[in-house]
């Protein structure tokens, strides 16, 4: 028995083909389940988050067992002609040292940031709490955590910023040249709608809106925020008052389009909108972007920000390359002597 790593990521691949193999957060454990019943594969934990879809698991044939996996993610009905190029392939140590390096921030699209330590946690612990893992996985994962937090704590990799929500306010701040006098919008009361949030805040966002399908949520994050919660079905009236919208819902198609901008413009006297996209798949309809005083922005744009400020953390990726290397061998050290 193996492990694998099979996905596709920012690096690999625009956002509109990584929308197609997105698995929602809350079903990241379901998945997880259903693919163990693939003969050959005995663990699984899957990971899915905006700029990621990887699996991680456990089989006796890989190179079979990572088609049976694609196809699965392709919704049974295999891989869509073109997209095949966009995934790779990670086996024994090389994907061991993937994850290792995926949960301390070195693959990012934001080189250090912090979110994806508590992504990947949240995966495993969906993953363990169906039984889709055993005792390959586990000590991995656990082992991966560890290694995460020393890369952190030894190192300072997490330097300038290390958020995607903090990427995108630095955009917005570049349109708008400060954010003091500026209203916002936050579509979708998830986790990184509440770090993009509290990051507007921090620059003087002068009011927020937030809404969310579940109106409860929208309600608790307003108050952490605050904000003022507004129902889901009423958040178009509220275009008329904001500058910055975020949106990241977790909803399987578009949920802002073009035409409920277009109904705004005249009462917003044509002022600047400015979108931030941070949902896969995309929330925001790439028709908005045409619109004459909207500024949107998707993941795959806000990673040309990113680029700019990854050469203050670059020196530190050695460093932290060299720490993944010696807690690995380690690990796989001690799984040896256990055989």
């Amino acid at each position: 028995m193996e492990i694998l790593c099979l996905g596709l990521n920012h690096h690999t691949a625009p956002v509109e083909v990584r929308e197609r193999y997105a698995v929602s957060g809350t079903q990241q454990g379901t998945v997880s389940k259903e693919m163990t019943s693939i003969r050959g594969v005995n663990e699984v934990v899957v990971l899915s988050t905006c700029n990621r879809t990887e699996v991680y698991a456990v089989a006796e044939d890989l190179e079979q067992a990572a088609e049976e996996l694609k196809s699965h993610l392709g919704g049974g009905k295999g891989v869509k002609k073109g997209d095949e190029e966009h995934f790779y392939l990670r086996y024994s140590r090389a994907a061991v040292e993937h994850l290792c390096r995926v949960v301390s921030g070195l693959d990012s699209m934001v080189l250090g940031e912090t979110e994806i330590f508590g992504q990947v946690k949240q995966a495993y612990q969906q993953a363990l709490s169906t039984a889709a893992t055993g005792g390959i996985l586990n000590p991995l994962f656990q082992k991966s955590f560890g290694i995460g937090k020393k890369v952190r704590t030894q190192t300072t990799i997490q330097v300038g910023q290390t958020s995607v929500g903090s990427v995108a306010v630095d955009l917005a701040e570049k349109i708008f040249g400060h954010l003091k006098s500026s209203k916002v919008m936050i579509i979708g009361a998830g986790e990184m709608s509440r770090v993009t949030a509290l990051r507007l805040l921090e620059r003087g966002a002068k009011s927020m809106f937030v809404t969310n399908r579940s109106y409860q949520r929208a309600q608790d994050l307003a108050k952490e925020m605050g904000g003022e919660a507004i129902r889901f079905d009423d958040w178009e009236k509220s275009l008329v008052e904001v500058d910055v919208v975020v949106s990241s819902t977790g909803a399987p198609k578009a949920v802002v389009h073009a035409e409920q901008i277009e109904r705004v413009r005249r009462k917003r006297k044509y002022r600047p909108l400015f979108f931030i996209d941070i949902a896969v798949p995309r929330d925001v309809d790439p028709a908005v972007g045409e619109i004459e005083e909207v500024y949107l922005y998707d993941l795959d744009a806000l990673q040309k920000l990113a680029e700019e400020g990854k050469h203050q953390r670059k020196k530190q990726v050695e460093v932290c390359q060299s720490i993944i290397e010696t807690e690995v061998e380690s690990l796989l050290e001690r799984q040896r002597s256990k055989l």
